[in-house]
């Protein structure tokens, strides 16, 4: 039976689609030519994927105070703030392509981390006026509209990679352009500023207190490493397709299956959550994601890039919706700005280390494409095994589980 809260929380997970999918939409993109505009710009091969780094650098260092600011002034302002981050950026991106110049390339994606910052709230944002029955599927429809992203982002870099002379300005162009257009759909969007704390509120607790909670602390665990995972393959994919004798559209068609097989189970994600617990979902995410670096391991063939790359996309989308939901009821309406810039820049500090160090073991581990690759999927094994060994704690320790 819907009620009147939820009649508000699908308008605005309507809106919150709209803005994955336009919005979203720069991520495959940026993510599709960042290392290989990198590759063209680095005196030193192994910093190819420094500026997919830096954009989750940016993202890491702009979600706390982006939080605060959507604390104070609403999640409309906040998710403006993103878009013009992520405008700026594109700008200044394309400037440094223009110009040749790699430093002003990785400012250009610093600035986007703003962009990606914010996209990260939308999850939040989806709960906030949802019933605690509509919340894991609010969560999951927002998610979804990443599904256009996915189609759309690539196929804009077919479009536009050779549009100018300089390779891959247009897609810069066609960035600056999305986060324009994409920044209007927040004007229909419905969540009430949170009203201003007067001194008798309660002030809920401090980061360490937050992190100290046992779901707390599982969660943002789940959370990281599936995101880092995902990141760390994501972002070698393109140069190990590239570096093993395919196209550049091929690694496109690759990324756009990835990222439709981030969203595409999202439609049904938060109902298998409802059905049989979040912790279940977790754990499913945490073991396919395993099965993409296995698929990996065993040959460079498109179809085992395509097989991985679907696998990687799909454990992500379990391990890390399943984790926002766990987090998303473990903490207090008031205590939300605090945990959730907390959960964003540790999450996002994880993905930045993995980002990182995808260039590194892609370009410099051995003398092949396809060593980089192995070592880039081997490294998987021991985050997995941090985070599977912290989910079965949880699921075993009666004290950590929440109270009736």
């Amino acid at each position: 039976m819907e009620t009147t809260q939820d009649s508000r929380a699908k308008r605005n997970v309507i809106v919150l689609v709209m803005a994955q999918a336009i919005l979203g939409a720069q991520m495959p993109m940026i993510f599709t030519i960042g290392g290989l505009a990198g590759q063209s710009l680095a005196l030193n091969a192994c910093f190819a994927t420094l500026p997919i780094s830096l954009i989750v650098l940016g993202s890491m260092c702009a979600a706390t105070p982006v939080s605060a600011f959507m604390q104070r002034f609403g999640r409309r302002a906040g998710f403006a703030l993103g878009a013009l981050g992520g405008a700026l950026g594109g700008a200044v991106g394309a400037y440094g392509l223009y110009i040749a110049s790699f430093p002003v390339f990785l400012a250009g994606s610093f600035l986007t981390g703003i962009y990606m910052s914010a996209q990260g709230f939308y999850r939040f944002a989806a709960a906030d006026t949802a019933s605690e029955a509509f919340r894991p599927k609010a969560i999951s429809y927002v998610m979804a509209g990443g599904l256009l992203a996915a189609v759309l982002g690539p196929q804009l870099v077919k479009w536009t990679a050779d549009a100018f002379v300089i390779p891959f300005l247009g897609t810069y162009a066609a960035v600056i352009a999305l986060n324009l257009v994409g920044a209007l759909v927040f004007l229909f969007l419905d969540i009430p500023k949170p009203p201003v704390p007067s001194e008798d509120a309660p002030k809920g607790r401090n980061r360490r207190e937050l992190l100290a909670t046992p779901r707390i602390a599982v969660a943002v665990i789940c959370a990281a490493v599936s995101y880092a995972l995902m990141n760390l393959v994501m972002t070698s994919t393109p140069l190990a397709v590239v570096g093993c004798g395919f196209e550049t559209a091929d690694a496109a068609n690759i990324v756009t299956a990835h990222v439709l097989a981030m969203y595409v189970p999202s439609f049904f994600t938060g109902h298998m959550i409802a059905r049989f617990g979040v912790e279940k979902i977790v754990a499913l995410g945490l073991v396919i994601l395993a099965g993409a670096g296995g698929v990996a391991l065993t040959g460079v063939e498109l179809e085992q890039f395509f097989l991985a790359l679907v696998l990687l996309g799909v454990g992500w989308n379990f391990g890390f919706i399943g984790a926002t939901t766990m987090l998303a009821a473990a903490h207090a309406p008031h205590e939300r700005g605090r945990m959730q810039g907390l959960n964003d820049l540790l999450v996002f500090g994880a993905v930045t280390s993995a980002s990182l160090a995808s260039g590194g073991l892609m370009n410099c581990s051995g003398g092949s494409a396809q060593e980089g690759w192995t070592a880039v999927n081997m490294a998987m094994a021991p985050f997995l095994m941090l985070a599977g060994g912290a989910l079965i704690w949880l699921i075993l320790s009666p004290r950590a589980q929440p109270a009736e």
